[in-house]
């Protein structure tokens, strides 16, 4: 009987004194035990029994918390915890973390500079595939394989074959002089191989085509023995042959071509920023929105935008251009989020996210199915409706022959927006939204386009307000912000993390100035070198 008094009474100490006083004043518990001891109310050993007990389970709670500190911060040293993703953006036009990340893909002390030509194991000539941003992948990876091979590189030659038909070499988008000059401390690059040099040769280049996202390894054993023996190796259809997965300082090689490397030619520039200035002239803000809904984009994607059997059986016989495309069903295209959102929907999405109607919209686009009429569900969303040949008129004129040239003034266009979206996930959405990334996570939207199909269906069941609140629910991991992607997942051009860094934080408490936008853009983010 006097036992389980006593251990009655430890607990009724234990639960109503010396815990609380423990977790909120451990001096003022010592104090209030030693009057229990006093008062001779338990004994010595249960005294001590107890107060150990209490401190051992204080501390047991205080070290899973300074543990969990401990690994948050770890987190947070280059990408935030991901609960703070969760979090609706304050300000939809730009993120809070703008100025806390910046690009960095300098080359490592240790990485291996440029072979000379002289002494290279040969040259290597890459043939690109697919519109200009596709070919633009094949660039920059023909960069990195060269190096991989200790090879002389080429300038590459651009697709005039493809369904865009654009004859437009190299040199007409791209300034060449300043690719070749930025980048010969990482690969030696030459426009065109010496006469000598392919008098000299037995044979032409040999020619193959590696197989889709080839790794170093297959370039080392595979292409390598060819080049030493041919001393000239061209690679055709070169888009995406490299492997998305490599290891950090060629990740940051990438980077360096694609965000520095690749500037475009100085009539480009010039026309592009005459409609930067222009949408900032009529608004301090504006939305560039990369419009995809051209008739073979649609025909490929093989869904259904309710066009009935004109649409079925105007973009069937488009889709029947690509013999090796597999059968696809509209209603499992949508369900898996492949289909791209119609203008209407892009509007729709746009103002349930909080833009009023109000806003300058940008829009880069080819040319729109069903034209005028599709078109006008968005523009009666946003009256603020601009396009580039809206906007520069007669200026435009030398550059409507060559849809890469007009696909590059898109581009920066694009780029210098306050806030990017795009209604699929091709791509030149991945690139800008990779560029914008490398250039501090300025705010790029990517439809969640699987989740929001079902609410564009329901729409009319529900009140604005609701839909509106359950758009924001299912883009929350989809509007730009640093942590939406693990580090390392991911096509790299879109989630460029290894050349990705965040600001020490005693700069952020200095709060020092952010370099200006004219400094960090079309590559002059950073020196890169």
């Amino acid at each position: 009987m006097a036992e389980a008094m006593e251990k009655q009474l430890i607990l009724q100490v234990l639960n109503t004194v010396l815990l609380p006083c423990l977790s909120t004043d451990p001096q003022k518990c010592i104090c209030t035990a030693w009057f229990f001891r006093r008062r001779r109310l338990i004994s010595r050993s249960v005294l001590c029994g107890a107060v150990l007990f209490s401190l051992g389970l204080v501390s047991l709670f205080t070290g899973q918390i300074a543990a969990d500190l401990e690994w948050s911060s770890r987190i947070r040293g280059r990408w935030r915890s991901k609960r703070v993703g969760y979090r609706e953006p304050r300000n939809m036009w730009k993120s809070e973390f703008t100025n806390i990340y910046y690009g960095c893909s300098n080359r490592s002390p240790h990485f291996r500079a440029a072979i000379q030509e002289r002494i290279s194991n040969g040259y290597l000539l890459i043939a690109t595939s697919g519109g200009l941003n596709q070919q633009r992948t094949g660039i920059i990876d023909a960069v990195v394989v060269a190096w991989i091979l200790n090879a002389t590189l080429v300038v590459p030659e651009l697709d005039h074959h493809s369904f865009w038909r654009d004859d437009s070499d190299f040199a007409n988008i791209f300034d060449v002089d300043w690719f070749i000059s930025y980048l010969s401390k990482d690969v030696t690059i030459i426009k065109r191989i010496p006469d000598k040099i392919m008098r000299s040769m037995e044979k032409p280049p040999y020619t193959m085509r590696p197989p889709r996202k080839s790794t170093p390894e297959y370039y080392l054993d595979q292409v390598l023995p060819i080049l030493l023996r041919r001393r000239a190796v061209q690679l055709t259809k070169f888009d995406y042959r490299l492997t998305n997965a490599l290891d950090e300082e060629l990740q940051k090689l990438r980077c360096r071509v694609n965000f520095h490397g690749l500037r475009f030619t100085n009539p480009i520039v010039v026309i592009a920023q005459n409609l930067v200035k222009r949408m900032h002239a009529m608004a301090s803000q504006y939305v560039a929105i990369h419009l995809r809904f051209e008739p073979d984009m649609l025909a490929f994607s093989g869904c259904y935008f309710g066009g009935g059997e004109k649409e079925r059986s105007e973009l069937g016989e488009i889709r029947k251009r690509w013999e090796t495309l597999s059968d696809l069903t509209a209603e499992g295209e949508q369900s898996r989020g492949k289909c791209p959102l119609t203008p209407h929907e892009v509007g729709l999405m746009l103002r349930a996210l909080g833009f009023a109607n109000d806003t300058h919209l940008y829009v880069a686009s080819g040319e729109i199915y069903g034209g005028e009429k599709t078109l006008q569900p968005l523009k009666d969303l946003f009256p603020h409706f601009y396009t580039k040949e809206m906007l520069a008129g007669v200026d435009l004129q030398p550059f409507l022959p060559f849809s890469s040239r007009l696909a590059a003034i898109d581009y920066i266009v694009c780029y210098e927006s306050d806030v990017f979206i795009t209604n699929n996930n091709g791509n030149m959405a991945k690139i800008l939204a990779g560029h914008r990334r490398y250039a501090g996570h300025r705010r790029t939207i990517r439809p969640n386009a699987r989740r929001l199909s079902s609410l564009f269906k329901a729409l009319h069941e529900m009140e604005w307000e609701i839909f509106s609140r359950k758009v924001r629910l299912v883009q929350r991991g989809f509007m730009g912000e640093p942590d939406e992607m693990r580090p390392g997942r991911g096509d790299f051009h879109e989630f460029p993390s290894s050349c990705v860094c965040q600001k020490p934080l005693q700069l952020e408490i200095a709060g020092l100035p952010r370099k200006s936008r004219a400094n960090a853009t079309l590559g002059n983010t950073e020196s890169g070198r």
